[in-house]
Formats: structure tokens, sequence, C-alpha cells
């Protein structure tokens, strides 16, 4: 790919003076989250937490029966006390998981490069904010904050804010560490976050529980790793139709757990399944859904843009729900509350939710999207002012680790969300006039940035 001067200077300036090295994170890149598999063998755990989120559910069942894998997802996840996210929340090389962001702040950088090109196709508006879901440890984050800091000079007269939807106090404890050196308020009175801070560069930040709770107004959205984490609705098709898989106690061994078929079909079963459905197996997660409507109301109606990047397929696959711990396959039926549990994202469901109120771009591999915001250039300019082989070596691995298709380059996908006026003229009833064609969409296409 070869970026117009001009889009070099705008990535030197955001990324970096040429003459000053960024190091790599050094992160276990081997460590990443694998992308395909049913389960493993679990790892050892305290007996304490272990079982009592196994009680809680046992407990559970023998009072009302069978569960949805949501419901178990949901409980297993963010029960408030023993749930995955809300206790542990395993993100990073200590943790059961590595996400892109971890592995090289580049990727960080590359998605705020984004919301500064969409900002200036938009015509500059006065103000926005940046809204991310899920912020994990607020490493992306900081990153876009850097590169926010860096084009400072472009955005001075802009009103930029954070706003960032996080359920765990403990990642939420995490975020604020990082993004503001832990100087936050605690419930303020003011407006409905939780918690609000500065960040280190100055530009105010704000937590909140959940979308509805972000005031409304021009906004970028962020989903990094968010949708595949919510709860999802698993269907098997059987000789008599479409049957809801769910959970229950196992009666050889009371104290484990099993997936069994329901006996008729369920709410979900008559609701969630398309009748063009042509899969013998689908998963389908209407939270995903409730989002995604959310997001695409919210551009419609303010305007903006979403940005959404996880692993997931295009209406294709099957059964993907699967468990990870320690940087393992495991099995989603042990030790529940101990492991991350995930399931790929249908992004022709998410499309199919937005009801036509917004445009939608994707879904692009990784390596493609990362290729068109310029990576290569910016490994090129890294490599050349590192002096030390250690170093070259790792920015070499972290930059294989995200873009080769084998690993994370084909495993995840980025899709967005737009106003149809970013890519198609609103048609006039008057003559109409000769109009400037329309700036591509970085990413999906090529940077063209000025």
């Amino acid at each position: 790919m070869v970026l117009r001067p001009a889009c070099r200077l705008l990535l030197a300036a955001a990324l970096g003076p040429a003459g000053r090295r960024r190091l790599p994170r050094h992160h276990a890149v081997s460590a990443a989250r694998p992308f395909s598999g049913t389960g493993g063998e679990p790892e050892a755990e305290g007996p304490n937490r272990a079982s009592a989120m196994l009680r809680h559910l046992l407990l559970k069942l023998r009072a009302t029966g069978p569960v949805t894998v949501a419901e178990y997802m949901r409980e297993a996840l963010t029960n408030p006390g023993q749930g995955y996210y809300t206790r542990r929340g395993g993100i990073g090389e200590t943790g059961d998981f590595v996400t892109s962001p971890e592995i090289s702040q580049v990727f960080g950088e590359l998605i705020g490069i984004w919301y500064i090109s969409e900002w200036i196709a938009a015509g500059k508006p006065k103000a926005f904010q940046l809204v991310e879901l899920g912020p994990g440890r607020g490493t992306l984050t900081d990153d876009i904050l850097r590169v926010f800091n860096q084009l400072a000079s472009l955005i001075s007269k802009c009103d930029v804010s954070i706003h960032l939807v996080e359920v765990s106090p403990k990642l939420s404890e995490t975020q604020a560490q990082m993004l503001t050196g832990g100087k936050v308020q605690a419930n303020p009175k003011d407006n409905s976050a939780y918690m609000k801070g500065v960040s280190k560069t100055g530009i105010p930040i704000f937590w909140y529980r959940d979308i509805q709770d972000v005031p409304l107004g021009y906004s970028f959205y962020l989903a990094h790793e968010f949708f595949d984490a919510l709860p999802i609705h698993k269907f098997q098709r059987t000789e008599k139709g479409w049957h809801e898989v769910l959970v229950d106690i196992d009666p050889e061994v009371p104290d484990q757990l099993r997936f069994v078929l329901s006996p008729s079909s369920t709410p979900a079963t008559e609701y969630l399944i398309q009748p063009e459905e042509r899969r013998d197996h689908v998963e389908v997660c209407p939270e995903a859904g409730v989002v995604i409507q959310r997001l695409a109301c919210r551009i419609e109606r303010d305007g903006g843009a979403a940005l959404i990047a996880d692993y997931g397929h295009d209406g294709t696959k099957t059964d993907t729900f699967r468990g990870f711990r320690n940087h393992k396959l495991h099995d989603v039926l042990q030790a529940p509350g101990t492991a991350d549990l995930t399931a790929d994202v249908d992004f022709s469901y998410l499309r199919k939710m937005t009801e036509g109120r917004t445009a939608t771009l994707g879904p692009i591999k990784q390596r493609e999207f990362l290729k068109n915001m310029g990576i290569d250039l910016r490994l090129q300019v890294l490599l050349q002012n590192s002096c030390d082989t250690a170093t070259q070596e790792q920015l070499r691995h972290s930059y294989d680790m995200l873009m080769n298709p084998k690993k994370m380059g084909d495993c995840f996908n980025f899709f967005a969300l737009l106003p149809h006026h970013r890519l198609i003229h609103p048609e006039k009833k008057q003559k109409p006039e000769p109009k400037a064609p329309l700036p591509p969409v970085a990413g999906f296409s090529e940077l063209l940035l000025k």
C-alpha cells in the first residue's frame, strides 16, 4: 500500500516523532487467546471459589430445572458475587487471554487515527464523545488518548470526552489507574456516571454501567471484543423441528453440569430462529441485537460512527461456544466463574438488527483493516529507529501476531456503523448540483487523510 505524503505526515504526527522510539508491549504473544476449539482440561483452581459458583448454579437448577445457555453465561460471567468479569476479568499475560491492544500499542494508535479520520470527514464537529463498551484494562483507550494528544493542535477547538461502559468494579479500578493515575471521583451527583476523572492529558472520563446512561450527542463508539462475551442462545435442528440447547445437572454425576435439548420449542426458538435459516445448529445473541439497535438509533439521531472489532462470521458458523482459562481452551461447563466464556459474533445478525437506521461496512479481516490504516508504514518507521536486535525482533513478532492469517489476522474482523449520508449524498428534490466525491472510510479502504 502506498500512502500519500500527507498521510505520512499525519501518521508521523499522531504516532510520535520519527526519532523517538516506541517500544512494543512485552507480553508473551504466544499466549494470545486461541480462536477455535470446543474445550479442554480445566486448570487447577482454589476449591472455595469454584465451588461457590457451582453450588449457586446447582441450587438454581434444582429449583427451576434446566436453564438456557444465555442464562448460564450471564451467571458465570457477571454474577455480582462470583462472576468471572466481576471478580476476575483475566486480561493480559497473567490472565486468561491477551487482546490485540495488549500485544502492540500500534493497534490502538491506528484505531485512534480511524476516529480522527471520521471526525475530519464529518466536517470537524465542535464536540465528540468517545464511548467504549467493555474497555478491558483501559489499554486501548490509553493508546487512543495518546493519538489525541499527539494531534492536540488539530483537535484543540473540539470538546472531547471519554465515556466507558463497564460493569466490573475490578476492571473499572484498573482502567482508572491506567487512564487517570487513580484520581477519580466515585458517584458524582451531576450525571448518571458512577465514577468520573480526568485523563493524564486533561480529557474528562466518565464510567457507566449501561450504554443507555451515556449522554446523547455526537459520538464515536468502540466495541473491541465486547459482543463475543454477551450471552447466546443455542439451538439444534431435529426431526421434530428446532429445540433449544439447555444446561442441566448431570444425573450420573450430581455435582457436574451437562447440555440437554429442550423437550419442545421454547419462546426463544419461536422468536429468534429465522424462517430462512438453513444451518442445523445456530447461536443467536439477542443482547447484541439490542445493543446494536441502540447504537444505530444514536448514530441516526446525533451522528458519529461505531467501530466493532471481534472474531466472528457472516452468518455461516454453527457451534462456536467455548471457554478460555490460563491461555488455554477450557470446558465451558467446568468450574463456572473461573473462565472466560465466548462465542463468535454473527455480523450478519448485527447488520440485520440495525434495521436500516445506519449504513454498515464489513466485516473485513483485521489484517486488511490494519494494512489499510498504514500498519506496514508504522512498522518500517519503528524498525528504522530501533537500534537493538531484541526490540526489532519483538516488533516483528507483535506485527506477525496481529497480521498473520493463521493467528489474529483472519480470526478478527472489523465492522462499522455509519450515517447513510457518510457513504451516499442525500438526494434533493430540486435540481441536483454537482457534488464532490465523499472521502473513503479509512480501514475499509486506504487511508487518505490530508
